[in-house]
């Protein structure tokens, strides 16, 4: 049964959806200027993927532990809407820079500023649903991710088009800026309305599902005491769906230039047909995880989320490995559809998996230190292995489709391995946990 009422639950869930889209625009727009940036600032491959990952993802490492603890401890609201705020900001000045450092520090501010988001929104939603129908709830605001990279690809292309024929701007003391940096400075609006309408809206939710224990104030310390006496369970299933990740995010940084390299379509119709699959696919995706999720716990089956997170790293497995073999650019989109549609679900199933095995008092922390784990490796690694194959392994950027396919066929090969050992000590966990909650 939903708690505070029937809708008002999912009003919250829509705008922290919403706030989750807008993180993943900022985040993903840079995927559709790599050709302009590259040209402007002189960079090569490993460079453009730096700042796709490592720089966005090195301080929302570090930072997102503190703010995962804070999480447990104060107003998630408010913690979420001056995160939002900074990040914005940050976003608007990657269109400021004039040099690769310029824009690798705005990127780690935009990295500490979205650190403060799912930590605090994942953990609100677990209080206003119950364990038993909080997967479509959590699956819902996972569809931020796809929203937010779709409406980058398609939105981005329609910007970029736009802006790649308006003249250059000069401006006092900043001096000219050229169109790509334009565009930093268009999707970092929305991110202040929504911060204004969470703080208007949205009310702190009481918390729930809280172990009984003789400290109530948990450092990191005791968390980590409590999550590596749990370690066959945690370890694998932090592991696996890290691992994941890379699938997604080598995508979403690569497939618009591998479109553009290999096929040679514009910017804008990449960006259309691309955005649009994701469009389609992620929500789906993520749906479709939750609904299976919900169903298969409501019968018993408490491993229900590594099921799910199973399942869909499985159908990422074959997808990744044929793409470079698609004969023409319509045929490989026929296997980037299952691709984004599987990733999309283990990312649902994921932050559920977490959350339900985890109780509340520890739940923003635990939360972080996933996410520390997806950043280090799907963030990280995910567009610089892919970057570093083709740079320095094939020595040609026309084998992008290959390096993206031999760095996500092994992750998906190597995701399935560690969830598959996670089933059983995850089911007997949560049967732990709901014995001594009671709810």
């Amino acid at each position: 049964m939903k708690k505070d009422g029937r809708t008002y639950p999912w009003y919250v869930v829509g705008v922290l959806t919403l706030a989750y889209l807008i993180s993943f625009l900022d985040r993903q727009i840079l995927a559709l200027m790599v050709g302009p940036i590259k040209a402007d600032l002189d960079l090569t491959d490993t460079q453009i993927s730096l700042l796709m990952g490592v720089a966005f993802s090195i301080f929302y490492i570090i930072v997102g532990i503190p703010l995962g603890r804070l999480a447990d401890r104060k107003n998630r609201r408010n913690i979420i809407a001056l995160g939002i705020t900074f990040w914005s900001i940050m976003t608007a000045a990657c269109g400021l820079a004039f040099k690769f450092s310029h824009l690798f520090l705005a990127r780690i501010g935009v990295g500490v500023g979205e650190a403060s988001l799912t930590p605090s929104a994942v953990s609100m939603i677990s209080d206003y649903f119950s364990r038993k129908d909080r997967g479509r709830a959590i699956a819902t605001y996972n569809m931020g991710v796809s929203l937010g990279t779709g409406f980058a690809m398609v939105l981005g292309g329609a910007i970029v088009t736009y802006v790649a024929k308006a003249p250059p701007v000069d401006l006092p003391i900043i001096g000219i800026l050229k169109g790509w940096q334009y565009v930093f400075f268009l999707v970092a609006l929305p991110g202040l309305f929504v911060a204004v309408l969470l703080m208007l809206t949205v009310r702190e939710p009481p918390r729930t599902e809280r172990l009984e224990l003789a400290v109530t104030d948990l450092s990191f310390g005791d968390v980590m005491k409590y999550l590596w006496q749990r370690k066959t369970v945690y370890l694998p299933l932090f592991l696996g769906l890290s691992v994941a990740t890379i699938i997604g995010y080598a995508y979403f940084s690569w497939i618009p230039s591998l479109f553009v390299r290999i096929f040679h379509w514009t910017i804008p119709q990449v960006g259309t047909i691309f955005g649009v699959i994701i469009l389609i696919a992620g929500p789906a995706g993520v749906m479709t995880g939750g609904w299976v999720i919900d169903t298969l716990y409501q019968r018993g089956h408490f491993n229900a989320p590594i099921i799910v997170s199973l399942a869909a790293s499985a159908l990422c497995l074959p997808t990744t490995l044929l793409l470079p073999m698609m004969p023409s650019a319509e045929w490989a989109f026929v296997m980037i559809f299952p691709t984004m549609f599987g990733g999309a679900m283990a990312t649902a199933a994921g932050a559920i998996a977490v959350v339900t095995v985890t109780p509340n008092q520890m739940r923003g922390q635990t939360m972080a230190l996933y996410l520390f784990c997806i950043s280090l490796l799907g963030l990280s690694i995910g567009p610089t292995a892919v970057a570093l194959l083709t740079d320095y392994v094939f020595y040609d950027e026309q084998m992008l489709h290959w390096s993206i396919a031999i760095v996500c066929s092994l992750s998906a090969a190597f995701s399935c391995l560690l969830l598959t050992s996670c089933l059983k000590p995850y089911y007997a966990a949560v049967r732990e946990i709901e014995n001594v909650t009671g709810e």
